[in-house]
């Protein structure tokens, strides 16, 4: 079965090279070795190929020719050849940070003539090259951030004539000078060279004409010289000095020079006052956004008097300054600021000169001390808009807290302390979105949201919520997302009077509460049903023991539904109703259910679904989705299940599916998945995950092994070989029986009876082994009904015998072959419950091939057949196996319904009681 080194035939041989030249041109197929390829190859657009954390030393040589995104990112590549790309003209972004990268050949990427963004970030170079950049005419992104670049060729940059942004920061360049040839580039908008260890920055040093540069980013350089004596940036928007020294000489010696720039960051500067505060004069007349952030406290409020003095400033940033309080006096010129961050810092309360800037839009007071909020710590604040206050210690809101904050759109109040006490009563009329994530809230009452008439988006996680009361949602006609994850709800929470009121609803969250239902009959009252526009529903990973059971209308009323997010509920079965509501569902995912067996049925209404998620489901075949008519199905992930065989018949019942996912099943590694390795190579339609990762299960000698590395082409019959061998070993057989039966009849016959005396003698003297059961019962999960109420009732109740069966005498994390085969050998006999679902069943038609095989080895009666419905023998003709057998063996059928069966119980009585019996004193001759 495995590929040998030596001793193919011409014939093996031949078939071989055909199937290599078959092949040659596939390469390029979906299945590439340690990637994972995203988008149809059939397409040029939007093909993306992640290579990313599978610990390569060189970039993969099979990327698809058509491949516009290619990350490899996290791996241990130190080199960039000139050949890994010459196929890849299509390519226009490439991601390589955080590998060992220390050298790119010149005209390493030279065929990428379509590239427009390349990411070398986090790696290990040491100069850049005059031939690196070569032919990237179109490259408008680059990052070299993180690097150990010390040197930079002259004319390293000129082929980017394209380039608008680029990323130098963390490097060891010192001098300015090295990075003067960027700054001529026509297209260069934004430059980031912080952290370079510079000791100036003069535009002396950088250009003397005029740039259209608008962001330049010189954080964290112990400059002692800032110096702009040109025109040079009358563009310049945005002006990073982040982190700088605290001697540096500011000289701009004319303000116009800098009047673009509207943002400027100085967090962390170490500048004295007094020269930040000449710093600022420069600005004056232009300055819209500020960012002062960890200069603290003593520092910043020295400068807040002379920050305010600046007419045009919009947006004020004061973030991780260790503030603990503001005076009035320090902030009361800053009425024109419409956005302030004072996050991360030390208050214990809103400040009072809050109140006093009547502009605001935006407010963040995040991860601060705040412990309550008073009626008048927003006061005239109505043209707010947003205001941030999660991660504080808010445990009381007074009365109309929020009274004037008319215009208030967005609140985020959540990590804090706080329980529902009609805080939104009559305010708030304009509110969108409210986040009460991660408070003390523990049940939610009728009027708590009743005032808030435009709120769309309402977050309650992680809660201790165990209650809601009915109609506690009334008056959100406009809401559009509700989440209630990770509370404590129950079944009884999620009446449909609690949701009845809510027409626009589209996403709701209930994951991770503690809902469950005892079966699954039909809900007197649905808690969905007036959810008409509901398109996204999360019930996943319910607490407890699970959700245990679907009901089968419980979906009722959902015929918006598209997604649909189920996992991890603890539920074995699925009633065949359960997604008729849900006709245009295209996600559904039911991982980590145990959900043995599934029928076409439940599937049937789903004619629209294109995202299958069954993987940790103990899956041992998926021939349920071959009458399912998914014919959109475009990604099916079926991981970590029981499947051992990808038949033909499966994946062209899936017309449009480009991923499968098959990681962690019990694949076989022999002819019965020859179609599938061949299709997984070379299909440009469907990829499958990690296809080169994927391993045996059996047989036992190739355990381990890789599942693309089987031997296809020995799967394949040489019809005319196999027609000559045949024709061969007849005429050579007719010429020696003629020979033998002219000269050596009689030597024949005599040996003939001689073999049999020995063979008799033989069998005589061997002693019966002992058996564990009476009989193993062969059956389709289908039949498994009348296993249950018919057969074991009768055979171990009424009969006494003892009976193996799959669900509860295999041994538990063996293998299912072996379970099948110890269970047939520890059986006296093996009852084969033959219907037409047995028959297209592969572990059935595993389980009489074994039978049978003990049945030619110990010439005893072990065989019991019983038909549970008429099959004519020209439907038989498919299955040889069985047809051969019935052929030879008498066997029992069902009676009719309506028919006596005691009859049919006392054959299979005598069957059963018959120990010694040989194939030819069958019990059962004459039924």
């Amino acid at each position: 079965m495995w590929k040998r080194e030596a001793g193919l035939s011409f014939i093996r041989l031949t078939s071989w090279l055909l199937h290599c030249c078959v092949f040659m041109n596939l390469v390029n197929g979906y299945s590439v070795k340690n990637c994972t390829v995203r988008g149809s190859l059939k397409y040029a657009q939007n093909i993306n190929v992640f290579c990313n954390k599978r610990y390569l030393h060189f970039i993969p040589r099979n990327i698809p020719d058509k491949a516009t995104y290619l990350d490899v990112s996290d791996n241990v590549i130190q080199k960039i050849h000139q050949e890994y790309f010459s196929h890849l003209s299509n390519l226009k972004s490439f991601i390589a940070l955080h590998n060992r990268i220390r050298e790119v050949e010149d005209g390493a990427f030279s065929s990428l003539v379509a590239l427009q963004e390349l990411n070398l970030a986090f790696n290990k170079l040491t100069d850049i090259s005059g031939g690196m950049f070569q032919d990237l005419r179109n490259l408008t992104v680059l990052h070299l951030n993180d690097n150990l670049i010390a040197n930079i060729n002259i004319s390293a940059f000129s082929p980017l004539i394209s380039l608008r942004k680029v990323n130098l920061s963390r490097n060891h360049l010192k001098q300015i000078s090295k990075v003067q040839p960027l700054f001529s580039l026509p297209q260069l908008q934004e430059v980031h060279i912080g952290s370079n260890n510079f000791s100036s920055f003069q535009t002396s040093e950088v250009s003397n004409i005029s740039l259209r540069l608008k962001v330049l980013d010189l954080f964290q350089n112990p400059l002692e010289v800032f110096s702009v004596t040109a025109d040079i940036f009358p563009r310049l928007d945005n002006l990073v000095l982040a982190f700088i020294a605290e001697n540096m000489t500011w000289d701009v010696q004319d303000k116009s020079y800098l009047q673009s720039v509207r943002h400027l960051n100085l967090s962390g500067i170490q500048l004295p006052v007094e020269k930040i505060t000449d710093l600022l004069q420069t600005f004056n007349s232009s300055l819209a956004s500020l960012r002062l952030h960890s200069l603290g406290d003593v520092k910043v409020k020295a400068l807040m008097r002379k920050v305010c003095l600046i007419s045009s400033l919009r947006f004020l940033g004061l973030q991780g300054n260790n503030i603990t309080s503001i005076s009035k006096d320090e902030m009361q010129f800053c009425t024109q600021l419409t956005e302030l961050d004072l996050s991360n810092n030390g208050l214990n309360s809103v400040p009072a000169v809050i109140s006093s800037l009547p502009g605001l839009q935006f407010l963040d007071l995040t991860f601060n001390h705040i412990k309550s909020i008073s009626r008048v710590d927003f006061a005239n604040l109505i043209q707010l808009r947003t205001l941030q206050i999660y991660s504080n210690y808010v445990s009381f809101i007074e009365d109309f807290a929020f009274k004037d904050l008319k215009g208030l759109e967005s609140l985020m109040i959540g990590s804090n302390r706080l329980v529902l006490n009609g805080y939104f009563n009559k305010v708030l009329q304009k509110l969108t979105i409210l986040d009460l994530a991660n408070n003390k809230l523990d049940s939610v009452r009728r009027g708590d949201f009743e005032s808030l008439k435009s709120l769309k988006n309402l977050s309650l996680p992680d809660n201790q919520i165990s209650f809601i009361e009915a109609g506690s949602f009334d008056g959100l006609t406009n809401l559009i997302f509700l989440n209630l994850q990770s509370n404590k709800l129950s079944q009884g929470s999620i009446k449909d009077s609690v949701f009845s009121k809510l027409p626009n609803l589209k996403i709701l969250l209930l994951n991770n509460n503690y809902i469950s239902y005892d079966n699954q009959k039909p809900l007197d009252h649905p808690p969905f049903q007036n959810l008409r526009k509901l398109k996204r529903l999360n019930i996943f990973s319910q607490g407890h023991k699970g959700m245990r059971y679907l009901p089968s209308n419980l979906f009722k009323g959902l015929r918006s539904l598209e997604e649909l997010q189920a996992e991890n509920l603890n539920i074995n079965s699925l009633d065949p109703d359960t997604f008729t509501y849900t006709a245009y569902l295209w996600e559904l995912d039911l991982s980590r259910n145990e959900l043995l067996s599934l029928t076409t049925r439940i599937f049937l209404p789903l004619q629209v679904l294109k995202t299958l998620h069954l993987s940790k489901v103990g899956l041992q075949s998926l021939d349920f989705l071959i009458n399912a008519n998914l014919s959109k199905l475009h990604l099916l992930h079926v991981s970590t299940n029981a499947l051992s065989v990808i038949n033909e018949t499966l994946i062209r019942s899936l017309p449009t599916l480009i991923y499968l996912d098959l990681r962690g099943n019990y694949l076989s590694c022999d002819c019965t998945n020859a179609w599938f390795v061949n299709w997984t190579i070379s299909s440009n339609d469907t990829e499958v995950e990690s296809a080169y990762e994927l391993t045996c299960n059996y047989p036992d000698k190739v355990k381990g092994h890789k599942l693309l590395d089987l031997d296809v082409d020995s799967c394949n019959v040489d019809v005319g070989f196999f027609c000559f061998i045949s024709t061969a070993t007849l005429v050579s057989m007719t010429l020696l029986g003629s020979f033998l039966f002219h000269f050596l009849r009689w030597q024949v016959v005599y040996a003939y009876y001689l073999l049999l005396a020995f063979l008799h003698d033989n069998k005589q003297q061997r002693k019966p082994n002992g058996l564990q059961y009476d009989a193993f019962i062969s059956y389709n999960v289908h039949d498994e009904m009348w296993v249950m109420r018919e057969l074991l009732p009768q055979l171990e109740g009424e009969q006494g015998w003892k009976l193996c069966l799959h669900h509860r005498d295999f041994e538990p994390g063996k293998p299912i072959m072996d379970n099948i085969v110890n269970g047939i050998y520890s059986s006296r006999k093996t009852i084969c419950v033959i219907s037409h679902h047995y028959l297209e069943s592969e572990w059935c038609s595993r389980e009489i091939q074994v039978a049978s095989f003990r049945l030619f080895d110990e010439k005893k009666d072990v065989l019991i057949l019983v038909f549970l419905e008429h099959i004519p023998s020209h439907q038989l003709s498919p299955y040889y196996r069985m047809k051969r057998l019935i052929q030879k063996k008498s066997y029992l059928s069902w009676p009719e319904p309506g028919e006596d069966t005691r009859v049919f119980w006392q054959k299979l009585r005598v069957a059963l009681e018959n120990k010694d019996s040989s194939e030819m004193e069958h019990p059962l001759a004459g039924i």
